[in-house]
């Protein structure tokens, strides 16, 4: 069967230009101002942005062992209403997939319940929280896209360093919660103006940005990739800025909700603003902002990461850390960046689907390119609509932009030309 995508408005080749899609077998066969419409089946884009593929390498999918929060199934299915066609699974599930026999067990679940394109990371060191580490070059083979013991920094120096030197000598990644436990002193939420206010225990910036200087030491002596999980400081941004200066091979991401929140904004004691690393100060978010835009930051994650209510209504001090947000993502940036003019759309495309997707060395995400797979959405951006808990499709409804008014709304979402998500479901 051949589809036809017509009068799109087309992100393609950098640029954003109308345009018509011709699909044939699941992959792009032919990009044209006009193509016939003669044996072919036929969707209107209504000059609607089609955009490749949007690419989340930060996601948590809970399965196996934490279905009550998400399954890889409704994990997917809630990334095809966000836009996404590619993802990175974090491997904090139980158990941890820290052997070959638990990795390929890892990879037949996403491979069985997957609407999207779900790549697998490996834990550093065994059980996520030990020294020792995993048999990298076994888990590569296997088929780990990249390596990281999301949620829990990598406290030995000795055990960085050696999976740094082995990581970089099979040309994979290093993905790191960069977060010494030791100056975390059991905290929920920024040291700051609103813990004081509350009275809550405070996470302070050191424990983000003393492991970081470490790392980018460790990382400019092996070459490893290094890319930094949602930064949140200010003083992280110029560690990051000065370590590209430096020429070390390092990357970073940030989050939708770092970029658009600061501290100031919990007023209450309300666990849907509870996450780690913490919403920072004002000074730190706009060095965010400015991180973002100069291009000392690469790409935009979510950290989608849900959680059952009950899990999430008992305040900071006795409530999971983390929100979701992978369904919010695109409509969020693009409101709070492209229409005040933070950003073009063409960077927001960018930041969400091609950077990451280069970075990580997804050959086939990110663009839309002939022969290549039809990996795509289509997004209203003059639609508006409120972000409601009804609309989720995660079983996560764990999020602090609950009753915010945005725009661009995912119409549909293809992977392998055919349709994971459609707008007509939800009516």
């Amino acid at each position: 069967m051949k589809t036809l995508i017509k009068n799109a408005r087309l992100y393609y080749q950098g640029q954003l230009t109308p345009a018509d899609l011709l699909i044939e077998n699941g992959r792009f066969t032919q990009i044209a101002e006009e193509i016939s419409t003669v044996g072919v089946q036929v969707l209107d884009a209504k000059k609607q942005l089609v955009t490749p593929g949007l690419v989340d390498v930060h996601v948590h999918f809970r399965e196996p062992g934490q279905v009550h929060k998400e399954t890889i199934k409704t994990g997917t299915q809630a990334s095809a209403h966000g836009g996404f066609t590619t993802v990175g699974a974090m491997p904090n599930v139980t158990p941890v997939p820290d052997n070959a026999e638990k990795f390929q067990k890892q990879l037949n679940l996403n491979q069985k319940n997957s609407l999207i394109n779900t790549l697998q990371y490996a834990p550093v060191t065994k059980g996520e929280t030990s020294d020792e580490l995993v048999d990298i070059e076994a888990l590569f083979k296997l088929g780990a896209f990249a390596f990281s013991n999301d949620g829990h920094g990598i406290m030995n120096a000795q055990s960085m360093f050696s999976a740094m030197e082995r990581i970089s000598a099979i040309n994979s990644h290093l993905a790191a919660h960069v977060e010494d436990k030791n100056l975390f002193n059991h905290g929920v939420i920024n040291f700051g103006s609103a813990s004081q206010r509350l009275g809550l225990p405070g996470i302070k910036q050191v424990a983000e940005t003393s492991q970081l200087a470490r790392d980018l030491v460790l990382a400019k002596e092996t070459g490893v990739h290094y890319h930094v999980c949602h930064i949140s400081t200010k003083d992280g941004v110029q560690l990051v800025r000065m370590a590209k200066d430096a020429g070390i091979n390092v990357t970073c991401e940030v989050t939708p909700h770092h970029l658009l929140f600061n501290d100031e904004d919990i007023l209450t004691d309300d666990a849907n603003f509870k996450m780690n690393p913490p919403l920072r100060s004002q000074m730190d978010q706009r060095a965010l902002l400015d991180g973002l835009a100069d291009g000392t930051i690469d790409m935009i994650a979510t950290d989608h990461a849900p959680h059952a209510q009950e899990e999430k209504n008992q305040g900071f001090e006795k409530s999971a850390f983390g929100i979701t947000g992978i369904e919010t993502s695109f409509p969020l940036m693009y409101t709070r960046l492209v229409k005040t003019g933070l950003i073009s759309l063409e960077k927001l495309i960018d930041l969400m689907s091609t950077k990451p997707a280069q970075i990580f060395g997804l050959n086939n995400a990110g663009t839309i390119t002939l022969n290549q797979k039809a990996d795509f959405t289509i997004i209203d951006l003059d639609q508006d609509f409120t972000i409601a808990k009804a609309d989720f499709l995660s079983k996560g409804k764990n999020s602090p932009f609950i009753g915010q008014s945005v725009f661009g709304k995912v119409e549909a979402t293809y992977v392998n030309g055919k349709p994971v998500y459609t707008n007509e479901c939800e009516e």
